[in-house]
């Protein structure tokens, strides 16, 4: 039992797992069928596989884990049935066969086949227990396991599968005979490299246990989709790899291994196609899927279509694959060919990239000398992105410290220029740059601050303690009623008013002052006894609210915030 709960998953039992799960995704299938015999099959009315004119079929099938692939790329222009074998585990011969002899429409029925042993064991077992006419198509993509030896069994067949399965179909679809359809797709793997890196391994649902052995800080790279080693397994304790320096090895070795074969990349028009293994983020993959367009055009070799999704799966594995695949006329022609296979994502058409910024032209003040108050403000956030972060965490979303830098991270300092003008750029920066909830509030604060250091006409850097007073006070004053406007935070809320509040009031009460100092000093206490008050607060605003107790365990990170446009105090203090 202990075993089990270090890890959860989503299951009953273990042994009635496999048989759950393929049977929710036959329900969730749009045109798949399950047959007794193994295999999931194109939803038919009459236990044929379809009701058109005679033609070649084409199948496939592996270990369950890797969903989609295979189950979620039958239909109508792709597979005609998929054997699902357990958890990274060949499926029979005895299940291919019957899906071989179900598929067969009169005219052959093509198999494709990932290059592992039991792979093409059984599926030439099934083939050679069968008086279907069968023509194999093997992929062997993985440049990981690419070793000049004859004893080799070959590199591993791994994300090119289905794009290989996707030119077989089209090819079938559209009335190529058995050995025009194998051959046809026989050259689309043969012409496609994939190389993959895991920074985590994946769960197997039925168990406790990783689906491999990855220390803390270290990735596998050249990983296989079942966790096998692959060129490299590296520490990145010393120093985290970049995107940017990953994508370039996982492109070397397949670019390599493709101009190897004989299948010129200088000039090409290529497939790339970047997959997720089960337990990485759509942004990540994404980011990937940029930087390798960037970096084959870097190359002299033009991406003519692109794929980015979570499609060749290692259960949960965190980590990535890139595939790329030299293309021709006629291969894009079928890689473009309608199919209504559920998991077939939308293909780009010649991906451009260019990093996604936000226009802002706002640049950052620089009129006359050093504005002391405000520098000291920027200098203090800048030292505490990652404390604020931290403490976002237990109290909200763990995104405030984030906004902060975004807004504030690249400031040069000293800050130069007027109270308004820092002000009114503080108000912009938080608004256009943080964003959330963070970047509404304090957008709005600071423009009411701006605001009144206009209206007042007063400036820091040569004002008398009395008139920076009155507008300090007026401000504050302002950006209080403001924020409260905006989202209804009063005192007790555990928000940043808890600290406004009290320094406004303070504001509004000095009549002696005889330095700048002094008067942020005057203010800056009752600021900071506020924030300290949100400690043991239950939050009633913002996304502190939705979490209940545990976030009045910290301080509010947005009053500790607040009390640094007055003075200075470590975040430990609070």
């Amino acid at each position: 039992m202990a075993e089990n709960s270090a890890f959860k998953s989503f299951r009953n039992t273990p042994s009635d797992f496999m048989d759950e799960a393929l049977g929710g995704l036959v329900a969730a299938h749009p045109y798949a069928e399950w047959h007794e015999e193994g295999f999931i099959g194109l939803l038919t009315n009459d236990g044929q596989s379809d009701d058109s004119e005679e033609r070649v079929a084409v199948i496939s099938g592996g270990g369950s884990g890797h969903e989609p692939m295979h189950a979620g790329f039958v239909g109508p222009g792709m597979l005609d049935a998929a054997c699902p074998g357990l958890l990274f585990t060949s499926p029979n011969a005895v299940q291919i066969t019957a899906a071989t002899e179900w598929a067969d429409r009169g005219r052959g029925v093509v198999q494709v086949v990932k290059n592992y042993t039991g792979d093409v064991m059984n599926f030439t077992v099934a083939a050679n227990s069968t008086n279907t006419e069968v023509k194999q198509v093997i992929v062997a993509d993985d440049v990981a396991t690419e070793i000049d030896n004859d004893d080799s069994p070959g590199r591993r067949g791994t994300g090119a599968t289905i794009i290989v399965e996707k030119i077989a179909g089209a090819a079938a679809a559209r009335g190529n005979d058995l050995e025009a359809v194998a051959s046809i797709a026989q050259r689309a793997a043969d012409q496609s490299r994939s190389m993959a890196v895991a920074l985590e391994a994946g769960h197997l649902p039925t168990s406790g246990r990783k689906t491999f052995d990855l220390d803390e800080g270290e990735i596998e790279v050249g990983v296989g989709i079942h966790g096998e080693p692959g060129v490299e397994r590296r520490s990145t304790s010393d120093k985290e790899p970049s995107a940017k320096a990953l994508v370039q090895e996982l492109l070397e070795g397949i670019t390599q291994s493709l101009d190897d074969a004989d299948v010129e990349t200088a000039d090409a028009q290529v497939l790339l196609f970047v997959n997720g293994l089960g337990g990485t983020s759509e942004l990540e993959l994404d980011l990937v899927f940029g930087e390798a367009v960037a970096q084959l055009a870097d190359r002299g070799i033009t991406v003519h279509r692109g794929i980015r999704g979570t499609l060749v799966t290692s259960l949960n594995m965190a980590g990535i694959s890139l595939t790329v695949t030299v293309l021709d006329e006629e291969l894009t022609e079928l890689l473009d060919a309608e199919t209504d296979a559920p998991a077939w994502p939308a293909v780009a058409v010649s991906p451009r990239y260019s990093p996604a910024r936000m226009v802002d032209d706002v640049e950052q003040p620089e009129d006359g000398d050093e504005n002391p108050w405000l520098t000291a403000f920027v200098e203090r956030l800048q030292e505490s992105f990652d404390d604020l972060t931290e403490l976002d965490r237990v109290a909200g979303d763990g995104d405030f410290g984030q906004n902060l830098e975004a807004a504030f991270g690249d400031l040069q300092t000293p800050l130069k220029g007027s109270d308004t003008a820092l002000l009114a750029f503080f108000a912009h920066r938080m608004l256009v740059r943080a964003g959330g909830t963070s970047g509404a509030v304090f957008g709005t604060f600071f423009r009411e601050m701006a605001e009144a250091f206009e209206g007042a006409d007063v400036d820091s850097r040569k004002a008398d303690a009395s008139e920076f007073a009155t507008a300090l006070a007026d401000g504050l004053s302002r950006g209080v009623e403001a924020v409260t406007d905006l989202g209804g935070a009063k005192e007790g809320d555990n928000t940043l008013i808890d600290a406004l509040a009290p320094a406004a009031a303070a504001a509004k009460e000095i009549d002696d002052a005889t330095s700048i100092d002094e008067v942020l000093q005057h203010v800056f206490d009752p600021a900071v006894a506020g924030a300290k008050s949100t400690r043991g607060m239950q939050a009633k605003k913002g996304r502190a609210s939705y979490i209940g107790e545990s976030a009045a365990e910290v301080p509010d990170p947005g009053a500790i915030a607040t009390t640094w446009l007055f003075g200075k105090a470590p975040v430990d203090e609070f």
